[in-house]
């Protein structure tokens, strides 16, 4: 977060009075002891293409999880805008806040844990397994 926050201050130039704004803005997306938080960016260069793209994935945002050891963590959207317009379509970026129970940050910290990390959006239905060192840095942040 601290080089985000740099790295806007440098590109938009707004000096130190920008600075409390970029706090605000990032500062939510550190996660608070029981939960990871993500930064999902569906990246397509052609604007076209990315248009018709994100005109389809109305609400995907609230369709991400992560699956381990028998467990679903259902993703929450950051609530700061509404990512998705009413006539369903989506931003090509979205904060994901993933809320954990105890029980649950105990078998994702279990080293070698398939973990999961999937979309159930009906234009988009993708998932990934996630590394071990990627999961083993992840769980560092659990407080």
């Amino acid at each position: 977060m601290w080089m985000q926050v740099h790295e806007m201050l440098r590109i938009e130039k707004g000096g130190e009075d920008q600075i409390p704004d970029e706090l605000r803005a990032y500062n939510s997306l550190i996660p608070q002891g029981q939960e990871l938080v993500a930064t999902v960016m569906f990246e397509i260069d052609d604007p076209v293409q990315r248009a018709n793209f994100l005109a389809r994935l109305g609400g995907v945002e609230s369709t991400i999880f992560l699956q381990f050891a028998g467990e679903t963590v259902t993703g929450r959207p950051e609530e700061d805008i509404d990512r998705t317009t009413d006539e369903g379509k989506t931003s090509s970026v979205h904060f994901i806040h993933f809320p954990f129970t105890q029980a649950q940050i105990a078998k994702f910290r279990v080293a070698d844990a398939q973990v999961i990390l999937g979309f159930k959006h009906p234009h988009y239905g993708h998932m990934a397994v996630m590394s071990d060192p990627m999961r083993a840095a992840l769980a560092k942040d659990f407080a």
